[in-house]
Parts: structure tokens; C-alpha cells; sequence
């Protein structure tokens, strides 16, 4: 069985935690799911109509999280850590069952969401995975910020640049190349803000359930956090955790070039609206080679469950 095939997590996972924005206490269990079934949402404080896709299209909120939301109005909010999680675990199906509206932010990154699947293990399938091959350049700006994506040829990589006033943060720009690289630093890098927007965060009914227990926050000229940073470029690399995230939501895996400055879940989401609008910037591929493509699972990924 090739690992270019489908593939879920073997047996139920389950988390506890706090709502970012919310400040609501939720429960969330991660489930294996049959080939093809890609990912789903469940709420199950809710008896019907509470099946939701995490697709671009169904994104009805890119401030400060990503939202999605079904044709009843129901909605789950900051998907974006868990699908960049499942992203760079190569999860294919999964059901993911949620008892409120917002997953846990737990300590701010995808790491628990990565430690608790990779203990778990995976279900591989017969059926071959499909890929999204980018055919043509295409780029959504706006202002001084921008994201692009181009073609590759076996890889997705992502250049992501951050631009801050303030001098701990400044200029970071990090590469990655999401099927080769060790992926560690950017699933354990946690969301951030500064210490002067909290309030202007609480204020707009976001950030009740921040905290320096799940949020880098910076004040005075310097990390509050007592033990500091996790990683040297550990902001740049929370901003490519957030866009491998929202690249998820375009249903496969991507083979494609990106670039972005300055961006966020509503740049992504936006250029994802743009490429599948006209079908010739793209085509679905379904592999079905026997022998693996060196830069099409990540290498890391395969010593830790060999």
C-alpha cells in the first residue's frame, strides 16, 4: 500500500479547551472517516443541519480567525491551527466533532492538535489522494500586501514575509517546502498580538478566552511570555501555520508556489476564491504511481510513524 494514498487517523482523539474568541469551554473529537470523505465538521450541541465543509466558500469570517459557516447559518470559528495540523499530517478523512462554535485554541499552535494525532497513528486506504496542480500564475494584493501563487512541480512552497513597526517583531520572512521540510518549529509557533490591541480586540467581542497560556503577547519592548520565544522566526512561522490552514480549505493537497507579504486568512482566502474561478488555473490529478514522488510526503513525518 503506497502512501500516496488516502489516508485517516486510526482511532478517536479527543480535546478539551477554551474557545480564543469565545472564551466558551469546548469539547472536540477527531474520528476516522472512510476514503473520500474528506474533512467534516460536526456540531453536536446542535441535533440537525450541523454538517459543515471546511471550503473556501463556506468562509464567512477572515478577522482574526478563519470561520466557516453551512447554507443554516451555523458556523465554526479558527479552523485554521487543526486544518494546518491535518495539512501537514497528510490527513485525508477525518471527522471532526465539536460541541460550540469554536475550536479550542489550546496553547495557541497546532502542536497538541500534531502530538495527540502522530501518537494515534494512521489508517491507510487503497484509494489514491488527489492533488491540485497549479497551472497558472495568479495573485490577489491588496495595498502594500499581496499573496501569489504559481506552478511547481512536485512540491508546495510557501514564502511567507512579515512586515511590523514594532521592533520585537520587525521583519521575518521564512521558506518552506511543506512535503520536505520538518515542519516542528511551524506547527509549535502560537499566535501573537501586542499588549496595546487587547483591547481594542475585547472591545469588537474577540479575545475572551486569550491568554499568555495560549497567545505570545508583546508589551514594553519585549516578550511577556516568562519563557520567551519557542523558535527565532516563531511569528513568521504562526502566519505560514495559519495560511497552511486556509490552504486546506481548498479540499486537496496543492502543488504550487506561494508567496506572501504581509497576509492573512483573508488574503488566502481570497486568492483561493480567484484561482478556482476559471478551471484553467488549475486540474485535479488523481496519483496512482506505485512508487513515492521523494518531495510529496513529508520525509519527517515518515520517520515518525515508521
Amino acid at each position: 500500500m503506497s502512501y500516496l494514498n488516502q489516508k485517516t487517523i486510526s482511532k478517536q482523539i479527543s480535546f478539551s479547551g477554551i474557545g480564543l474568541h469565545s472564551g466558551l469551554k469546548v469539547n472536540l473529537t477527531l474520528k476516522p472517516a472512510e476514503p473520500n470523505t474528506g474533512i467534516l465538521f460536526k456540531r453536536t450541541d446542535l441535533n440537525d443541519k450541523n454538517i459543515l465543509v471546511p471550503s473556501f466558500f463556506n468562509v464567512t469570517n477572515t478577522s482574526l480567525n478563519t470561520t466557516i459557516s453551512n447554507e443554516y447559518g451555523v458556523k465554526i470559528s479558527t479552523i485554521e491551527h487543526l486544518m494546518g495540523a491535518l495539512y501537514g499530517l497528510g490527513v485525508d478523512n477525518i471527522l471532526i466533532e465539536i460541541d460550540n462554535e469554536e475550536v479550542p485554541i489550546l496553547d495557541g499552535s497546532a502542536k497538541m492538535f500534531v502530538d495527540k494525532i502522530i501518537s494515534s497513528g494512521f489508517k491507510t486506504s487503497y484509494e489514491p489522494i488527489k492533488i491540485i496542480k497549479i497551472l497558472k500564475r495568479i495573485e490577489f494584493r491588496e495595498d502594500s500586501r499581496f499573496i501569489m501563487i504559481e506552478p511547481s512541480k512536485v512540491n508546495l512552497q510557501i514564502e511567507f514575509e512579515l512586515k511590523y513597526e514594532n521592533p520585537v517583531i520587525g521583519n521575518q520572512v521564512n521558506k518552506i517546502k511543506l512535503y520536505e521540510d520538518d515542519l516542528t518549529d511551524v506547527f509549535n509557533s502560537r499566535t501573537f498580538c501586542l499588549f496595546e490591541d487587547i483591547e481594542k480586540i475585547k472591545k469588537i467581542g474577540l479575545a475572551k478566552g486569550g491568554s499568555l497560556d495560549n497567545a505570545i503577547v508583546v508589551g514594553d519592548g519585549k516578550i511577556l511570555n516568562k519563557n520567551g520565544l519557542r523558535n527565532s522566526k516563531e511569528f513568521v512561522n504562526h502566519k505560514i501555520l495559519d495560511c497552511m490552514g486556509d490552504l486546506y480549505t481548498s479540499g486537496f493537497r496543492l502543488i504550487a508556489n506561494i508567496q506572501c507579504s504581509q497576509g492573512g486568512h483573508y488574503l488566502t482566502n481570497q486568492l483561493l476564491r480567484k484561482v478556482f474561478k476559471n478551471k484553467d488555473n488549475f486540474s485535479i490529478i488523481e496519483i496512482k504511481e506505485k512508487n513515492l514522488p521523494q518531495t510529496l510526503i513529508n520525509k519527517n513525518l515518515l520517520r515518525s510513524i515508521a
